[in-house]
C-alpha cells in the first residue's frame, strides 16, 4: 500500500485513520447520551456498511497480501518470510488460547465464539506506533508489517471458516463462485485495465456467491482481486513510487483508498457505540488476551523458529520481538469486524467490543516499553 504524496492536516487524519477513531469515539457517545436512537441507526445502516462498504477495505487487505507474494515481496521467499510467519501463528494462537482459557476460568461459556477477536491486528495503527518506536530502517518494522499482513490473511481464512453470516450452502457458493472467477479470468484475458468491471462484474457476482452461499460478504472481493492485472514484482510495503504505476491494482488501491477510510468512519459509527454498562468479563478477556497473548505468542514463537535454525530478517533481537509482539496487540478494526461476526446484538457483543476497542492502548503501552529498553525512533538500538 503505498501512501498518497498529501499533506497537511488533512493528509494526517487520513494517513493515520483518524476518520475510524472519530467514527468510533462519536459511536461512544451517541450510545450513550442517546441510546435507542443509536441502536435504530446501528440497526439501519449495519448490512450496508459492513456487508457492502468493508468489501473495499477487505480488498485493500487483500491487495497487500497478493503483492506480497510477487517476486521481490515479503512473502515471495518462504526461507526469508519464515520467521515472522512462523510468528504470526504464534501471535494468532496464544491469544486464542489465553482467551478461552480466561472464558472457561470464568464460567463464561457465552463469550466463546469470540476466540477469534483477540487473533486480530490493525495494520494501520501497528504501523503507526511502529513509526513512533523504531529508527528509519530498522527492521522491525518489515517484520511487523509482515507479521500484520499473515495475521490478515489467516484471519480472512477464520472469518469465512468459523464466522458464516447464514446456515452455509456449499452448492450455492460454489455454484455462483465459480462464474465470478471466470469473468473476473476473461477480463483479465481480454486486457480490461479498468478496475470497475473487475469489482462491479466479477465482485457483484461474488458478492452474491458469498451472501447467498451463507459466508460474510464482506470478503467477496478478496477472490476477485488476484485476478486484476498487476505489475510482475512488487516494489514493498508503502514504496512511494507504486503512486506511478499504471497497472489496475495500483489504481484500484489509488482510487479506494480515501473512499475507504470514510467507510471506515461509518463502520466506527456504526459498530463501536457501546454502553459504559457494557464493560464487563468480557471486555477484560478481550482485552487481556491481545495485549498480553500477543507479546507472548510471537515471542514465544519467534524463539522456537530460531532454535529450529531460522534467523529473523536483520537481526531481530528478542527485545525488538517482544516490542513488535506488544505493538501487534492493537487488535481494533478487525477485531471489532471479528466481534460483530461472532456475536449477536446483545450484553455479550458489547463486553467484548469494549475489549477490541480498548486494545488500542497497546500502543501506548509498546512506545512506553520501547523507550524503558532504550529504543529511540531517531538513531535509536
Amino acid at each position: 500500500m503505498a501512501e498518497a504524496p498529501r499533506t497537511g492536516r488533512w493528509a494526517f487524519v487520513l494517513d493515520h485513520s483518524l476518520l475510524l477513531v472519530a467514527g468510533a469515539l462519536a459511536a461512544l457517545a451517541w450510545a450513550n447520551i442517546a441510546p435507542d436512537s443509536y441502536a435504530r441507526f446501528a440497526d439501519a445502516t449495519h448490512f450496508a456498511v459492513n456487508d457492502i462498504g468493508m468489501a473495499f477495505f477487505f480488498a485493500l487487505a487483500a491487495k497487500e497480501i497478493v503483492e506480497a507474494t510477487l517476486p521481490g515481496g515479503s512473502l515471495s521467499s518462504v526461507r526469508e518470510a519464515a520467521v515472522p510467519l512462523v510468528a504470526a501463528v504464534g501471535g494468532m494462537a496464544a491469544p486464542a488460547g489465553i482467551y478461552l482459557a480466561l472464558a472457561a476460568a470464568a464460567g463464561r461459556p457465552d463469550l466463546v465464539p469470540g476466540w477469534a477477536v483477540p487473533c486480530a491486528t490493525d495494520i494501520a495503527f501497528s504501523y503507526l506506533a511502529a513509526r513512533l518506536i523504531f529508527p528509519a530502517g530498522h527492521p522491525a518494522i518489515p517484520f511487523l508489517l509482515l507479521l500484520a499482513i499473515a495475521d490478515d490473511a489467516m484471519g480472512l481464512v477464520l472469518l469465512a471458516v468459523f464466522y458464516p453470516a447464514a446456515p452455509v450452502s456449499v452448492v450455492t457458493f460454489v455454484g455462483l463462485l465459480l462464474p465470478a472467477l471466470g469473468v473476473a479470468y476473461w477480463l483479465r484475458r481480454r486486457g480490461v485495465k479498468s478496475h470497475w468491471p473487475y469489482a462491479i462484474g466479477a465482485g457483484g457476482i461474488s458478492w452474491a456467491a458469498f451472501l447467498l452461499g451463507g459466508l460474510h460478504p464482506a470478503l467477496a472481493l478478496v477472490p476477485i482481486v488476484p485476478f486484476m492485472p498487476h505489475e510482475p514484482r512488487d516494489l514493498g510495503l508503502f514504496d512511494r513510487a507504486e503512486l506511478d504505476r499504471p497497472e489496475t491494482l495500483n489504481r484500484f488501491e489509488r482510487f479506494w483508498h480515501v473512499p475507504v477510510e470514510f467507510i471506515l468512519l461509518a463502520f466506527g459509527l456504526v459498530n463501536a457505540g457501546v454502553a459504559a454498562s457494557g464493560v464487563g468479563t468480557g471486555t477484560w478477556i478481550a482485552l487481556g488476551s491481545l495485549v498480553a497473548g500477543k507479546p507472548v505468542g510471537i515471542v514465544g514463537l519467534t524463539v522456537l523458529a530460531v532454535a529450529a535454525g531460522l534467523r529473523p530478517p536483520g537481526g531481530l533481537s528478542y527485545r525488538h520481538t517482544a516490542v513488535v509482539g506488544l505493538t501487534a496487540g492493537v487488535g481494533f478494526t478487525v477485531a471489532l469486524f471479528f466481534a460483530t461476526a461472532a456475536f449477536p446484538r446483545g450484553a455479550t457483543l458489547d463486553e467484548v467490543k469494549m475489549g477490541a476497542l480498548l486494545s488500542i492502548v497497546a500502543a501506548p503501552l509498546a512506545i512506553m516499553a520501547a523507550r524503558l529498553s532504550g529504543l529511540r525512533p531517531r538513531g535509536g538500538a
